[in-house]
């Protein structure tokens, strides 16, 4: 069998796939096939996992009462970070909208099991981070693949961890990595958020990489 080759068209959709991925916070509620959303998860799931471990797990998670207390989670979470802003830096943080919990169709939380029999401890005996590491090559997997679709993503970092794996009923010994929302964006943009908001800027690649 031969590798296929990537022409300099898929190249240069492929940099624009970079480019025009955003961690989306504001959705349209319209609905996302079940096929479509089953088929991300298995483009997701051929990410690299040290020692071939695959540790990633997936809940989908549609129970409404499940996806309240999230929101309740991520409301009162979101409330603490905004006390820890003054005056424009808080009237702008409270205009981001960190979350598209309330709009977004599909909520996917990620999990790394620090259990998991495969990959035979391989690779992560000095550095067992690599396993959850791993998980989350999955979530960036997963990002792309979603954004080649046309649909948006979003990170919600700002929840209690250990409230979230009690809300959802993950085993002890899962690891809760990440909630995901997922659908199709109210407002495609090539700019980050953050940039376009001001807070934060793209930074040049040069001062970002040493030689030795």
């Amino acid at each position: 069998m031969t590798s296929p080759i990537f022409t300099p068209a898929f190249r240069a959709d492929f940099e624009n796939l970079l480019r025009w991925r955003r961690d989306v916070r504001h959705f349209l509620t319209d609905p996302v096939a079940p096929a479509l959303i089953d088929n991300l998860l298995r483009q997701a799931m051929l990410a690299p996992s040290v020692g071939f471990s695959q540790p990633w797990r997936w809940v989908l998670v549609d129970d409404p009462a499940r996806r309240a207390a999230i929101t309740e989670n991520f409301e009162q979470a979101n409330a603490e970070a905004l006390a820890n802003y003054h005056d424009t830096q808080a009237e702008s943080y409270a205009r981001l909208k960190l979350a598209g919990v309330r709009e977004a169709p599909v909520h996917i939380a990620v999990f790394a099991d620090t259990a998991a029999p495969t990959g035979s401890g391989l690779g992560r005996q000095t550095m067992p981070g690599t396993l959850i590491w791993s998980a989350v090559m999955a979530i960036h997997t997963l990002w792309l693949a979603a954004a080649a679709e046309g649909l948006g993503l979003g990170w919600v970092s700002i929840l209690d961890p250990a409230k979230a794996h009690a809300t959802l009923e993950a085993p002890a010994d899962w690891t809760f990595l990440a909630y995901l929302c997922l659908g199709w964006p109210a407002v495609p943009s090539p700019d980050p958020l953050l940039e376009r908001e001001g807070w934060e800027r793209r930074l040049p690649p040069e001062p970002l990489i040493l030689r030795r």
